[in-house]
């Protein structure tokens, strides 16, 4: 019996270690760029350096295109730039073609991104075709989180509703943590964030994202799930960032 005890307590020791260092923390940002009318890739990339985020979801993002309202972007791979610049891992991720390039989402990593998919989401052929960009990223520990970044339907709750349903269903299969942030189109009273709220971990508070100029509604969202996994440490509307129409978020949580 003693022996058994002995047993017992010096796997319970051993173990001690690994249980202590077995919570990962991540700092999170999302963006809506705007397409970069307002400002250069140079200078979204020296905000993101500046609020040294490890994951950076983007919204409205351009590849090449050849915008009248943004001719200074003209040409530009917004997230190649955004990469190089910041010195992060960059994904792109394609909704529509659009002036002779593409418009869609993107995501930076400050870890490897170890797989990825664009995944197209529920359209009713008369709104613009939104996506869902997720990225698999291995953090130094050696834990795999799955980020997520979307922008969803602005002209209609019920296909927003569509969107986040297929979204959860999305995350429900997936085997590892999810984290997922970007431009909701809806304010947290909307039906389809009170759904994200029951499946998932709201990460964000309710104070105004949009619009830089002058603020009257809150649309940038990040959730997390499972909701027992994560705590948030700190969530903040970046104010003093005015490169788009959307102010930057962010928020630092850790995942147990």
């Amino acid at each position: 019996m003693k022996k058994h005890l002995f047993a017992s307590l010096l796997l319970l020791i051993l173990c001690v270690p690994a249980l202590s260092g077995n919570t990962d923390t991540l700092s999170v940002m999302s963006y809506n760029l705007r397409f970069g009318e307002l400002a250069s890739m140079k200078e979204f990339s020296d905000a993101i350096l500046s609020e040294a985020p490890d994951v950076v979801m983007l919204q409205e993002c351009d590849w090449a295109t050849r915008r009248e309202r943004a001719p200074r972007q003209n040409g530009v791979k917004f997230i190649n730039e955004l990469a190089y610049n910041t010195g992060m891992f960059g994904l792109y991720g394609k909704s529509i073609n659009y002036k002779g390039g593409y418009y869609g989402l993107g995501i930076l990593s400050r870890y490897p991104i170890v797989s990825s998919r664009r995944i197209l989401l529920p359209c009713d052929g008369k709104t613009e075709q939104r996506s869902l960009l997720i990225a698999d990223i291995e953090l130094p520990s050696g834990r795999t989180v799955t980020v997520a970044c979307t922008h969803l339907e602005v002209s209609s709750e019920e296909l927003r509703l569509n969107q986040v349903r297929f979204i959860n269903r999305i995350a429900r299969r997936n085997p590892h943590p999810v984290i997922l942030a970007g431009d909701m189109n809806a304010q947290p009273d909307a039906p389809s964030m009170e759904m994200l709220r029951r499946k998932w971990k709201e990460c964000s508070d309710r104070e105004l994202t949009f619009s830089t100029n002058k603020p009257s509604i809150k649309i940038d969202y990040v959730y997390a799930r499972p909701a027992s996994s994560f705590e948030v440490l700190s969530y903040e509307v970046l104010r003093k960032h005015k490169l788009s129409d959307h102010f930057p978020i962010k928020c630092i949580l850790t995942i147990n």
